[in-house]
């Protein structure tokens, strides 16, 4: 068995390195990267998030990214992304006028204007539905936020968790290979380092791979 190989999207943005050193914590073989030809290498990709919705996206287009990204998830590899990671999946977002990546049907939204934004700090994460990602995580459990938007998917039977701020919104969605997350593991503590793990997990029990 060979070790998993994750690509961590360098996009201009992001808690790169925090995410790259808790998946080798684990066991995994990781590159941060712009070059398509990793994303093609790869068993799996994941897209942490800080930035806009514009300019992520240009920065994904002009390094040639998109079709590698988007093909690396039609052929059923895992792709992992946080906060803007989760929004970029969906077809369009309020924050700009770029398309996204049209993964996931549905639209990203701004929180009401009569709520404070960003919406920052520490907030539950309501389990709606089982998955392995949350094997040993409560429904409950609180997780660290820093976003203004949230996604909106048209079908909610991909929607694993809720959590609420002023309104109720997906901070979890899992569709076949596709899962996004909209709060950053990698700053939630003990809680995240769990969700990390089973990741890993999740990714060698769906291929034969170790760490």
């Amino acid at each position: 068995m060979s070790q998993i190989k994750i690509s961590i999207i360098k996009y201009g943005s992001g808690n790169l390195h925090s995410v790259q050193k808790i998946l080798e914590k684990f066991g995994a073989l990781t590159t941060i990267t712009d070059n398509p030809n990793d994303i093609v290498n790869s068993d799996v990709v994941v897209f942490p998030g800080q930035g806009s919705n514009d300019t992520s996206m240009r920065q994904l287009r002009e390094k040639n990214l998109v079709d590698p990204i988007r093909n690396h998830v039609m052929a059923g590899k895992y792709f992992l992304g946080i906060c803007l990671g989760l929004q970029l999946l969906f077809k369009t977002s309020e924050e700009g006028i770029e398309p996204c990546l049209n993964l996931i049907p549905g639209k990203v939204h701004q929180f009401p204007d009569n709520q404070k934004r960003p919406h920052m700090g520490w907030n539950k994460v309501t389990l709606i539905d089982s998955h392995p990602l949350f094997n040993g995580i409560n429904s409950g459990e609180f997780f660290y936020f820093v976003h203004s938007y949230y996604a909106k998917p048209s079908e909610s039977k991909i929607i694993v968790g809720t959590t609420t701020y002023g309104i109720e919104f997906s901070s979890v969605v899992s569709i076949g290979n596709i899962i996004g997350v909209q709060f950053h593991p990698e700053k939630s503590g003990i809680v995240g380092l769990k969700f990390y793990e089973n990741f890993i997990q999740l990714i060698k029990s769906k291929k034969n791979l170790t760490c």
